[in-house]
């Protein structure tokens, strides 16, 4: 059969713990995956039909239409899918939440005239996205929907130069040892809201988890309460109540005036 190579962008997803959920789960899960992925490689400006796509199973693998631009793979296409996700996973219930490893590499292929795909780059491909940095990064950030892995070489054509979208001091470097394949890729973890997110390290999970509350500290501040006008208050103004760490109460008028009132004792 007559093939050709060709440089192609690759995209790959996997399922973080599909197993054990059960079939219908499964299904389930794997048609919100795959609308997911639609729109967003939609969004960024991929054709979906023109991709060549390869079902895993509990997973996916894209291979990019010729001359799609990379930095497109990453923004917005990574941030679209995974805040398509989130949302999904607000209202799902917990056997059809879905996490997800992606990973993303480039390079010289074999492509069949019916769609098949082969060639090295693709078995880099699947070592990135089965590594241990990407599963550990889930691991210990379990607020997390996504986390995606990307080749050297990738990060070198498509976050170098920080492309509106994609900032580098969002990615970290990482060692990759999975079967035949050794080298260096990329970590990155988006941020809730979908703007990179700087990660020297795997994100904290929350800055008020209990074990990182400093003694005889509330670290419970609360946004403020919005309230009708204070009947004390002049006219026109609004009284804005924030609790603070225990010392008291602040009490913010419209125009500027700030009274804090403090409680005795210890709390």
């Amino acid at each position: 059969m007559e093939e050709v190579r060709a440089y192609r962008a690759l995209f790959a997803v996997d399922i973080v713990g599909s197993s054990g959920r059960g079939d219908v789960a499964l299904e389930q899960i794997r048609q919100v995956l795959s609308a997911a992925l639609h729109a967003s490689f939609t969004r960024g400006g991929v054709d979906w039909d023109d991709c060549l796509r390869h079902d895993l199973g509990d997973g996916m693998r894209v291979v990019a239409p010729a001359g799609t631009p990379e930095t497109s793979l990453i923004h917005p296409l990574v941030h679209e899918l995974t805040e398509r996700l989130r949302a999904h996973n607000l209202l799902a219930g917990k056997p059809t939440r879905i996490r997800l490893r992606m990973a993303l590499h480039a390079g010289s292929v074999q492509v069949g005239r019916d769609g098949t795909v082969s060639g090295r780059p693709l078995e880099v491909l699947a070592r990135l996205l089965d590594a241990e940095p990407v599963r550990a990064a889930l691991a210990q950030a379990p607020d997390a929907t996504t986390a995606l892995l990307v080749s050297e070489h990738f990060h070198e054509t498509a976050v170098c130069q920080g492309r509106p979208g994609i900032d580098p001091a969002a990615f970290r470097r990482v060692d990759v040892r999975e079967k035949e394949f050794t080298g260096s890729a990329w970590l990155h973890v988006p941020a809730y809201g979908g703007a990179p997110q700087a990660t020297g390290s795997v994100p904290d999970r929350t800055a008020s988890d209990s074990d990182h509350t400093a003694p005889n500290s509330d670290r419970t501040a609360s946004a403020p309460d919005r309230t009708a006008p204070d009947a004390g208050a002049p006219a026109g103004n609004t009284k804005v109540i924030s609790k603070a760490s225990g010392h008291g109460v602040i009490y913010a008028l419209g125009n500027g005036t700030m009274n804090i009132g403090g409680k005795s004792g210890k709390k």
